[in-house]
């Protein structure tokens, strides 16, 4: 008889690593407005476009980013947002942003 494994094999832990890359590690990040979930988007694993609620700019598939939601268990999938990684970490020193129309006019 063999003995037990009790190691996952090296192809599923190979699995498991490309999930986590993929979809990024999650982790809680307290601000002024409460704690958040925090997880980093890879480039890669990056093929839709969003809205940067920190600068309302679009983040373009391929770009790197993160998605936060409130970590209290209050929010569902609707409270996700995807923001520039810089725009996330500078949104205390910045005010609110004006969200404009299509048709409004860029300058003045």
């Amino acid at each position: 008889m063999s003995p037990r494994r009790n190691r996952p094999r090296r192809d599923d832990t190979a699995h498991l690593d490309s999930d986590r890359v993929r979809q990024g590690v999650a982790s809680v990040q307290q601000w002024r407005d409460g704690e958040w979930q925090v997880r980093g988007i890879s480039g890669g694993a990056s093929t839709k476009t969003y809205r940067c609620p920190g600068c309302d700019q679009e983040i373009r598939p391929g770009v790197a980013h993160l998605v936060a939601w409130p970590a209290d268990g209050r929010g569902d999938l609707t409270d996700r947002r995807h923001w520039h990684s810089g725009c996330w970490r500078a949104r205390d020193r910045r005010g609110p942003v004006v969200q404009r129309g299509r048709g409004a006019p860029r300058y003045g």
